[in-house]
C-alpha cells in the first residue's frame, strides 16, 4: 500500500511540475508584445575581443573616435574589481589588438571601469575614464588614448559604476552631466550599509571639459525600488534627457525619468514597459533616427522573460520611451550560459550604421566570462520583425 501511495504521490508531484512548465512557458512566450529576434547562433556577426582561459574578464565599455574606426575599450580582470585591460580596435570592431600597456596604479581599481570622450571650451578633446567605489577616481588622456595618467581622485566621495552614464550639456561648452548610483556603502569614508537598504541616484557637473567634478547632488532616493545604473538618451530636437534605470529589488519593472532642463530638475520615476526591463542600459541612435538600446535581461518576481539573463537589444523610437510604448522588435544577442552575470554593454555606431556593440558573458557553458562583440545594421534584421 506505501509503493502505490508513494507511486501516486510522484505522479501527482510530476503532473504539477508539468503544468509549472507549461504555465512558466505560456507566461514566456506572453512576456512581449513585439517580435524577439534570435542572434545568438549567428556567429558571423560576433568577434572575440578578448578570453583568457580560467580569467573572469567582464564590464567592458566602448568609445568610438573622431574618425569613425577606433574604438577603445576597458574592462575589469574579474567580477567589477580588478585590474583593468585596455585594448584598441582601429577598424570597427572587426579586430582588435594585444592589450595594451598601461598605469601601475589602474591595477588597483576596484569597480567597473568606464571611459568617455570629452571636449573642452577651447576645443581641446579628451578621454577619461573613471573607476569607482571610493574615492571615485579619474584617468585622463590627451593623445586620444596614446598614453593615460595614473588614477587620481576625483573628490571627497564614491558610488557604484562611476560613470555610466555621461552627456554633454546645452549649458555651454564644455559643460558634461554624469549619474550613477550608491546604496549606502561607498559614497564617503564613513559610509556603511544601510537598514532598510536605500539606493540613491546622483548628478554631479563638470565646466571644463571633465577634468573636475561637482559634489554629488542626490536626484532621487528611495527604499522601497532600488533604482540604479542609469543609462542616459537625449531626445532627436536636443530638448530633452531621458534615463532608463535598473530595478534592484526585482519587484518592479526598470524605471526611467526625464529633465527638461539640462538635469537641473527630474521627472517622478516610472515604470518602463516589458521590452525594455534589464539592467545597465546603454543606447545609440541608429541612421533613421530610431534607438537601439542594450542591456542585461532581468525581470521582477512577477513576470519571466523568454531571453531571461542573457544579452538583449531593443529596437523602437524615442516616442516609445515617452509613452511607456513597447518598441518595434526586441533581440537575444548572445545566450548567457551562468545566471545571469553578464551585459555591461558598450555601444558603437559606425559611419556606414553599422551597431557594434560590446559585452561580456557566459557565452561557452562550464567556462570564464570573455568579452565578445555583436556587430548588424538595423535594416538586416527589419525584415525578420515583419
Amino acid at each position: 500500500m506505501r509503493t502505490v501511495r508513494g507511486l501516486y504521490i510522484l505522479i501527482v508531484l510530476g503532473w504539477l511540475s508539468y503544468l509549472a512548465a507549461i504555465d512558466l512557458r505560456a507566461e514566456s512566450e506572453t512576456s512581449f508584445s513585439i517580435p524577439l529576434i534570435d542572434l545568438d547562433q549567428e556567429s558571423f556577426r560576433q568577434v572575440v575581443v578578448d578570453r583568457e582561459k580560467g580569467q573572469y574578464l567582464g564590464h567592458p565599455t566602448t568609445v568610438l573616435l573622431e574618425d569613425g574606426k577606433t574604438i577603445l575599450t576597458v574592462y575589469p580582470k574579474g567580477h567589477g574589481r580588478g585590474p583593468i585591460v585596455y585594448k584598441r580596435s582601429v577598424d570597427g570592431g572587426l579586430s582588435w589588438s594585444d592589450r595594451l600597456p598601461t598605469p601601475a596604479n589602474w591595477a588597483t581599481s576596484k569597480e567597473v571601469p568606464t571611459i568617455h570622450r570629452v571636449v573642452d571650451a577651447q576645443g581641446k578633446k579628451r578621454l577619461i575614464m573613471w573607476s569607482g567605489l571610493y574615492p571615485a577616481r579619474l584617468a585622463v588622456s590627451e593623445d586620444d588614448g596614446a598614453s593615460w595618467s595614473e588614477l587620481k581622485s576625483a573628490g571627497d566621495w564614491g558610488g557604484i559604476v562611476v560613470m555610466g552614464c555621461m552627456e554633454p550639456l546645452q549649458t555651454g561648452a564644455g559643460h558634461y552631466l554624469a549619474l550613477f548610483h550608491d546604496d549606502g556603502r561607498f559614497f564617503s569614508s564613513e559610509s556603511r550599509k544601510e537598514n532598510p537598504v536605500r539606493f540613491k541616484l546622483f548628478k554631479t557637473y563638470s565646466r571644463d571639459g571633465g577634468l573636475t567634478w561637482s559634489f554629488p547632488e542626490v536626484v532621487y532616493e528611495s527604499n522601497q525600488i532600488h533604482l540604479c545604473e542609469p543609462g542616459i538618451v537625449r531626445s532627436p530636437d536636443g530638448k530633452q534627457l531621458a534615463v532608463l534605470l535598473r530595478e534592484n529589488r526585482r519587484i518592479k519593472n526598470s524605471h526611467i525619468i526625464f529633465s527638461n532642463d539640462e538635469g537641473t530638475s527630474w521627472t517622478k520615476p516610472r515604470e518602463l514597459p516589458n521590452e525594455l526591463t534589464g539592467d545597465r542600459h546603454t543606447a545609440k541612435y541608429l541612421p533613421d533616427g530610431r534607438l537601439f538600446v542594450t542591456f542585461r535581461d532581468r525581470t521582477p518576481k512577477t513576470w519571466v522573460s523568454p531571453t531571461a539573463g542573457d544579452w538583449a537589444g531593443w529596437i523602437g523610437r524615442y516616442e516609445d520611451l515617452v509613452k511607456g510604448t513597447a518598441g518595434q522588435y526586441r533581440m537575444r544577442l548572445k545566450d548567457n550560459h551562468k545566471g545571469s552575470d553578464c551585459t555591461y554593454p558598450g555601444v558603437e555606431r559606425l559611419p556606414d550604421g553599422t551597431i557594434v556593440t560590446t559585452t561580456y558573458g557566459h557565452w561557452d557553458e562550464g567556462e570564464q566570462p570573455y568579452i565578445l562583440s555583436v556587430r548588424f545594421k538595423a535594416e538586416e534584421l527589419d525584415a525578420r520583425a515583419n
